[in-house]
Parts: structure tokens; sequence; C-alpha cells
């Protein structure tokens, strides 16, 4: 006697399907790039890199001191509308910060 899990349509008798996606699209990345000036106190910046962004203390004294040393320095490397989000944050404590694709 055929029970319903017998057949092969049947949701009990289930048969694997390969079925081919394509890969998922991945957002293009953008760099936050923090530019050295004479204005702002490098305490000051470790503090709103650390308050505006997921840096660690030890992280954003990094990026400050690179930034004094060279000119400019990464924050973080995200998707283009988060970028734009933490340049805008850093940019309301009159940083001078910029985004550009890591591409």
């Amino acid at each position: 006697m055929n029970t319903p899990e017998d057949h092969p349509d049947s949701p009990g008798g289930a048969t694997a399907v390969e079925v081919e996606t394509a890969p998922p699209k991945l957002l293009p990345l953008y760099r936050v790039l923090l530019h050295n000036d004479d204005v702002n106190n490098m305490l000051d910046v470790v503090g709103w890199l650390t308050e505006l962004t997921p840096l660690t203390r030890a992280a954003a004294a990094e990026v400050t001191l690179e930034a004094h040393m060279r000119g400019v320095s990464a924050v973080v490397v995200v998707h283009h509308e988060l970028a734009e989000f933490y340049r805008d944050r850093l940019r309301s404590r009159l940083l001078t910060v910029s985004i550009e694709p890591t591409d």
C-alpha cells in the first residue's frame, strides 16, 4: 500500500532540488578619512571618534596620531550611506572629514 510519504511529489517524501542562485551583491565600500587640522585638540578628536564611531579609544588614538603625522587617516571602511553618516557626525564637531570609494 502506498502512503502519501511514498509519493515523490508529496511534502513528506521530499526530494532535494538544486536551485541556482546568483551570489549576493555586496554594497561598494567607502573609506571615511580624517584630515589633520590646526584647530582641534588631539584629545578632543580621540574622544569624538570614540563617541561617534565604533572605534575603541586605542584605535581612535592611532587614527588621530596618523592623521596628525601623515595629514590623513582612514577612520572606518563601510558602505556609502554609513560612510556619509559618520562623515556628517564627525563634521558636526568641526572635524575635517571626507569619504572615498575603496576601489
